[in-house]
Formats: structure tokens, sequence, C-alpha cells
């Protein structure tokens, strides 16, 4: 439950696709999707045989195109080896940094939603 219970609502999720499928071996390389937590608690689903992994809901941007990360790789602070890029996602969920956020949404999106998230404070103001 930890990478579950450490999200709060508000917080984005950026998913990295290794492969094409999750039992295939051909890669696929890319960012695929975006979003942000909606809810305040984690849940448990019962997907069946003693499966019953942590959940959150997540509200996804529908708009985002999928990233290949090479291009993307020398801009990336998080990817601290260059060469040997994998290894940053060897540990599946982890925190990345704003500036490494906003390359990746921007690639997929056109633009940070946090960005669109200080325009929208600003106005109310």
């Amino acid at each position: 439950m930890a990478p579950a219970k450490r999200l709060k609502r508000g917080d984005f999720v950026i998913y990295y696709s290794s492969k094409v499928t999750m039992d295939g071996s051909d890669p696929y390389q890319k960012f695929t999707a975006i979003g942000v937590v909606v809810d305040d608690a984690p849940y448990q689903v019962d997907m069946g045989n003693d499966f019953k992994p942590f959940r959150r809901n997540i509200m996804y941007m529908k708009e985002a195109q999928h990233v290949d990360i090479r291009p993307l790789i020398p801009e990336l602070d998080f990817i601290k080896n260059k060469k040997a890029w994998g290894s940053a996602f060897r540990f599946g969920f982890f925190e990345i940094d704003r500036a490494s956020f906003d390359i990746i949404s921007a690639a997929m999106l056109g633009s940070s939603p946090l960005d669109d998230l200080v325009e929208a404070d600003a106005s109310s103001s």
C-alpha cells in the first residue's frame, strides 16, 4: 500500500511504459499517461488469485500523447546516469523534480498542467 498511500489529492502521476505489453518483450519506452489524484485515500481491489492491490482514483488527461523518452533524457534531472537511463525506473514508483515534470508534461500535453493551476490561482486573486 505504500506507493498508493504516499499520494495526496491533487498530486500528478505520469506513467512510463517500457514495453508494448506487460507480458511481452517488444520495447515501447514512452510516457503513456498523465493524470491527477482525485480521491483522499487508497482502496483495495480484489483481482482474484489472492491478488488485492491498492488503488487510487486518477483523472487522466485524455489529450495526452505518448512521448518517446529518448529525446528527453538529456533534460530530465531525475535520470542521473544518462547512458544507463533505465536504472532510474527500477523502483517503479517515485517522485520526480518539478523541472522534469514540466518537460514531460509539456511534451505530452503541449504545456504543464501545473502552469494552468498557477494561472488559475493568479486570476482568482
